[in-house]
């Protein structure tokens, strides 16, 4: 299996960059560390979109780590979003950043996004990581809180990463399908199921894009080079999905 197409540069001639997207739900980074970040660095993504960062102890320290040894930086997120955060790499010029926490409800975990506006080259994009409850009402509601932040983002271009904790035939999972485009469908590419790790039967992770963005490939990178089956197993409990986008200009 071939890598995401993507062109050489990266960047079209009338100035449209093709970026890469990765999610990824991490399990607060409990289980194998290094294959986590082997698998990072394999797919040499722009965009990091990461689900269930550390968010207690040393936090900070440890996303840092992370981003260190994957050649990424942190943009925003972790505890301070709930678990959600976004990493970047140097291509990316950071407009602003804002996490939001999300309502709780009594007895459920603390929600929340990590969310920021980006520009590569001149194409400006919104960004949100996003980790949905376990709780089919409160996922709905917070799927509605959602797409209202991204209207709220004010801009053109959105790209959407997560872990839906639904698959692609439930509510909220199909109103951002409506509302954007749902990568893996639009131009599949690589794997499809993403939970668990080690016997997949589900897709509930994904990535979304607003409908000007071109999808190239998007899908889980099983067969990319430097990504191998031991280390998607080891390294946390869900598998990522890795998206090429075009962002035109």
């Amino acid at each position: 299996m071939a890598t995401p197409p993507l062109t050489n540069s990266r960047t079209e001639p009338d100035g449209s960059p093709t970026v890469r997207v990765l999610t990824y739900n991490i399990r607060s980074m409990r289980d194998d560390t290094t294959a986590l970040a082997r698998i990072v660095t394999a797919c040499a993504p722009d965009l990091v979109l990461i689900q269930e960062a550390p968010r207690f102890f040393r936090w900070r320290k440890k996303l840092a780590r992370l981003a260190a040894e994957t050649g990424q930086v942190i943009l925003t997120g972790g505890g301070t979003a709930a678990g959600p955060a976004i990493l970047c790499g140097l291509r990316a010029t950071v407009e602003r950043t804002e996490d939001v926490l999300l309502p709780l409800t009594p007895g459920l975990h603390r929600r929340g996004l990590a969310t920021a506006v980006v520009r590569f080259g001149a194409a400006r994009v919104g960004v949100v990581s996003t980790h949905l409850s376990l709780n089919a009402a409160e996922r709905r509601t917070h799927g509605e809180l959602l797409m209202d932040r991204v209207t709220a983002l004010g801009t053109e271009h959105v790209i959407v990463g997560g872990d839906l904790n639904e698959r692609p035939e439930g509510p909220v999972f199909r109103q951002l399908a409506t509302r954007l485009q749902d990568c893996r469908t639009t131009a599949p590419w690589g794997g499809d199921l993403t939970s668990p790790a080690h016997a997949p039967r589900q897709r509930i992770d994904a990535v979304f894009a607003s409908k000007g963005i071109e999808v190239l490939g998007a899908g889980v990178p099983l067969d990319l080079p430097g990504v191998t089956g031991d280390d998607l197993r080891a390294a946390t409990d869900h598998l990522p999905v890795l998206a090429a986008l075009r962002i035109p200009v």
